[in-house]
């Protein structure tokens, strides 16, 4: 402040107002469902590898298979017989048809790992169709990481690919995601 500012405040008696910094705005973010879903996966992600860690002798190999909303957790345990569990039951009574349980068990068939390795799968989300796709992309991942020379069998007969393929949200002003009201001429 200059001297004649001063002069005049002290004059009239006004008190000159105080500088103030500004307050930083804090923005809340809200989550959304998918921001909240890949949050919990790699929470998923991140307790399987130090479940593998902590394992004896790394006899323990987990991965993560997805399949629309289905997100299945492998444990695969080297050195087994065979066994499959999805969500604490037998695979055979979880998935109750034949295809699903074809479906399951076809990575392991085609690399002869079959009767070599046990599976224990956690799977959460979607049907039934998508849980078993999404357990025979995590097996196959799996058996990757056992053995790399399993690529090239398991990559050519498309069990290593994501299926990206998701429902279509229904759209404002139509009665699905693309099917219209049925139009009436009078």
């Amino acid at each position: 402040m200059s001297t004649t500012t001063k002069k005049i405040v002290e004059k009239k008696g006004i008190a000159p107002k105080p500088v103030v910094a500004k307050k930083a705005v804090v923005k809340k973010t809200v989550a959304t469902a998918s921001h909240s879903v890949d949050e919990k996966i790699t929470k998923l992600e991140a307790e399987e590898v130090r479940a593998a860690e902590t394992a004896k002798g790394g006899s323990v190999i987990s991965t993560v298979g997805r399949r629309k909303r289905s997100i299945a957790r492998i444990r695969l345990i080297k050195n087994g017989r065979g066994t499959i569990t999805v969500n604490g039951k037998p695979f055979d009574t979880y998935f109750s048809t034949y295809d699903l349980r074809e479906q399951v068990t076809a990575p392991m068939h085609a690399v002869g790992q079959d009767t070599t390795v046990d599976i224990s799968a956690k799977v959460i989300g979607g049907g039934i169709r998508g849980q078993s796709d999404a357990v025979r992309h995590g097996i196959a991942r799996a058996l990757i990481v056992l053995n790399p020379t399993f690529r090239a069998a398991l990559k050519k007969l498309g069990y290593l690919t994501r299926d990206p393929r998701q429902r279509e949200r229904k759209k404002f002003g139509k009665l699905g995601a693309r099917r219209s009201p049925q139009w009436s001429k009078r």
